[in-house]
Parts: structure tokens; sequence; C-alpha cells
């Protein structure tokens, strides 16, 4: 099982806060993947919603996600269309 990338930009006025962050957790956790988001030096588990608030993401930054396992590609674009879509915050 090969590891998937692709690079997101946050679009959302609040950036990757609580809210946002725990809706990523339960998406994520709907696939049979380990996913990761990296901002810079920073890495975490799409599963962990502390782990999500310390990457610090803000508006504009931009997000390395990768995957692995059975759903790893369904789950990249799940993820990223969440994130595209700002969060479903229609900010």
């Amino acid at each position: 099982m090969s590891l998937l990338q692709r690079q997101v930009t946050i679009s959302n006025k609040l950036g990757l806060h609580a809210r946002a962050a725990t809706k990523l957790v339960i998406l994520a956790n709907e696939f049979d993947a380990n996913i990761t988001l990296i901002q810079g030096s920073k890495t975490a588990s799409a599963a962990s919603v502390l782990g999500l608030l310390m990457l610090e993401s803000g508006l504009g930054k931009t997000i390395d996600i990768t995957a692995d396992g059975p759903d790893a590609q369904a789950a990249l674009d799940a993820i990223c269309a969440l994130i595209n879509a700002k969060f479903d915050e229609g900010c």
C-alpha cells in the first residue's frame, strides 16, 4: 500500500479551530486509513483534535495531508473537500 499525499490551503476565516478540527476528526474516523496533516515542521494525526489544534493552522496556511490504508484515496478526497468547503462554516 503506497502513501498518498495532497496539499490544501486553509480558506476559512477562523482556520483549523476546535469546531473545524472536531469535524475533521469525525470525518477521518469514517475511513480505514491512517491520515496525517503536516504544516511546516509540525505533524498531527487526523484522529486527534488536540493534535490538529497544535498545528495552529490559520487562514491561508498550506497543509500537506498524507494517507495510507485501504480507504486512503477516499479519505483524502473527503478531507480535502471538507477543508475546501471551509468546514461548512460559510465564511
